[in-house]
């Protein structure tokens, strides 16, 4: 389908991760540096920011959902930051454990790590090609 038959993509809405716990992926999130745009227990959702985007990362709860680790190769996430080696300090030190040490791509470094429910996230950077960076 060619641009010119569908309406045409004009961005990101919202990116949906099912988690188990709703109070749990909250506090997690948090941790590796999400704030809470708003959240509805009753409804088992929560809506995360990603830094000036409108949209952000909404965690819905399932049922029955338990803990499991990244599957691999697993769908990811991966979120532009001003220094992805720094960015898995923080993490560490937020007690979020990384999947591997930050690793080197033609555009810079990139981190990831999953939620206990296996969702994987990438914070990367643009330290090599600082001309692509978000200002």
């Amino acid at each position: 389908m060619s641009l010119e038959l569908a309406p045409g993509i004009l961005g990101f809405d919202n990116v949906l991760f099912p988690v188990g716990d709703l109070p749990e992926a909250v506090a997690f999130y948090e941790r590796a540096g999400f704030p809470v745009k708003f959240r509805l227990d009753e409804a088992g959702i929560a809506l995360l920011g990603v830094g000036k985007e409108t949209p952000g990362l909404l965690l819905r709860a399932e049922d029955d959902y338990g803990h499991r680790p990244p599957p691999w190769p697993a769908a990811r996430l991966w979120l532009e930051v001003p220094d992805a080696r720094a960015a898995a300090d923080a993490l560490t030190a937020a007690g979020i454990e990384i999947l591997d040490p930050p690793f080197s791509t033609s555009t810079g470094y990139v981190v990831e790590f999953a939620d206990p429910w296996g969702n994987v996230i990438g914070f990367t950077d643009y330290l090599k090609r600082p001309e692509l960076a978000r200002s």
